[in-house]
């Protein structure tokens, strides 16, 4: 049987518990949503696509055996029979050939005649594609296939997930504002900067489509203010283009990061689902921990905010899952909505798994990286965290919860970057903290492994 969590998912997407979810999991869709919005004139920094594609293998522990999962590379078997062996079912593998180099998973899909046959073939009026987040790209597939989304359109997708629409979202409901402005223009982006700058207090400029870290500059010298500045101007002058679309925000002394997730069925319900605090290290994501140290009053602010939030954007079109990040700040007060993703996010995927380990204690989702020499097999990072894993439900250890992206990066020249996602299960933080030194030492011992980050 399916995880409690994912029939869930299920019936607030598509009405029926029994429904079969053609998973997509596009993890770059925020790169396509971008195309149509000026972000920061800088240069454009490497994403690691091949690492971000095989991201889309989280969605193999979210899915059950009887859904579907679209790989642009297959499950290894070793990581199948260890999932299998922890209990998990796993869905059946739709995996596409390969196209043109740095192709999305999705756009393989479409160039490949007999993938989008086999997934017509699918379409029986209880199956639908499940998208992380729809774009013209997933749209497309779901046209070509009869499958329906089991999410809103790419339009509406696209409108909703932008920092800019977010912010002017919280406004209109007077929530209390992470302090900063949106900006559209060079001329608003100048004088928002220099208002800042003034202050005495660090900035930090974020593309309205920007993601993880990327699409981000933090201001904190009047120099790095007027560089930023002076490439703007100088970009107007050979565009001819005064447009820009980013916010402002001011720097603000926090005690933690959060992240909380509900979802909202197509007739207009909201579901809390949780909340857990996010681990950040210059605005990169690096994981989460759950049970969080928030107040009755915290929490219970979070889920009013959840409520407001999920009805104003049920009203612009929008159903399906949605992810916050607020900031508790340094005097406890709280900033509910920092920026609004709504799409599946890295929580979305840590359900099952925490459903099924977690019945109290502590959980910790993070990714390893690995600086490797040559490609990793799963039976030499098995064999070191094999004794670290969770024997039976409820029970605590060390679960990987996705090996892809480890050697995703292979056929480079080493040493090259890898990672293992992991959500880590203890009775509390500080047991937390001595698993995390464990497995640490224990992949320090894997020969290609020659650093831990």
């Amino acid at each position: 049987m399916s995880s409690a969590y994912l029939r869930g998912l299920k019936k607030s997407l598509t009405g029926n518990l029994e429904a079969r979810l053609v998973f997509l999991c596009n993890f770059e869709v925020e790169h396509t949503w971008a195309h149509n919005y000026v972000g920061l004139p800088m240069p454009k920094l490497s994403s690691a696509p091949a690492t971000v594609q095989r991201m889309e293998e989280l969605g193999a522990l979210l899915a059950g055996s009887g859904d579907v999962i679209c790989l642009g590379a297959p499950l290894d078997p070793g990581f199948k029979q260890y999932a299998a062996d922890l209990g998990f079912r796993l869905p059946t593998e739709l995996v596409v050939p390969k196209g043109k180099p740095g192709a999305s998973t999705g756009e393989r899909i479409l160039a490949s005649p007999d993938t989008l046959r086999r997934l017509a073939a699918l379409a029986d009026g209880r199956t639908y594609l499940m998208p992380m987040g729809a774009s013209a790209t997933e749209q497309k597939v779901s046209e070509s296939t009869g499958l329906p989304l089991a999410a809103p359109d790419s339009d509406t997708m696209e409108r909703v997930n932008g920092k800019i629409y977010g912010r002017r979202l919280v406004e209109e409901l007077g929530i209390r504002p992470v302090p900063g402005e949106c900006c559209e223009t060079v001329d608003e982006l100048t004088a928002a900067v220099r208002r800042g700058i003034e202050e005495g207090k660090p900035l930090i400029v974020k593309e309205s489509y920007g993601v993880s870290g990327k699409g981000l500059i933090v201001l904190d010298t009047p120099v790095k203010a007027e560089r930023l500045l002076r490439m703007a101007r100088q970009r107007t002058a050979r565009t001819g283009s005064r447009a820009i679309h980013v916010v402002v925000e001011r720097f603000l002394a926090k005690k933690c990061d959060l992240n909380y997730q509900f979802t909202i069925d197509r007739a207009g319900g909201i579901h809390f689902d949780f909340v857990k605090e996010a681990q950040t290290a210059d605005g990169v994501h690096l994981g989460h921990v759950m049970p969080t140290r928030l107040s009755a009053t915290h929490l219970a602010e979070l889920e009013d905010t959840a409520r407001r939030v999920g009805k104003r954007l049920h009203t612009d079109g929008l159903f399906g899952v949605v992810g916050v990040d607020a900031i508790l700040g340094a005097d406890d007060t709280l900033y509910p909505v920092l920026e609004i993703n709504a799409r599946l996010n890295m929580s979305s995927y840590q359900g099952p798994p925490t459903e099924r380990f977690l019945s109290s204690g502590a959980a910790l989702a993070k990714h390893y990286v690995l600086d490797l020499e040559a490609p990793v097999p799963f039976h030499e990072i098995e064999s070191v965290l094999g004794p670290l894993a969770p024997r039976g439900p409820a029970d605590a250890g060390a679960v990987i919860t996705c090996f892809g992206t480890v050697n995703a990066e292979a056929d480079r020249r080493p040493p090259f970057e890898g990672r293992l996602y992991t959500m880590l299960f203890a009775q509390d933080r500080d047991a937390l903290a001595a698993l995390d030194a464990e497995v640490r030492d224990a992949l320090s011992a894997v020969p290609p492994i020659q650093g831990i980050r």
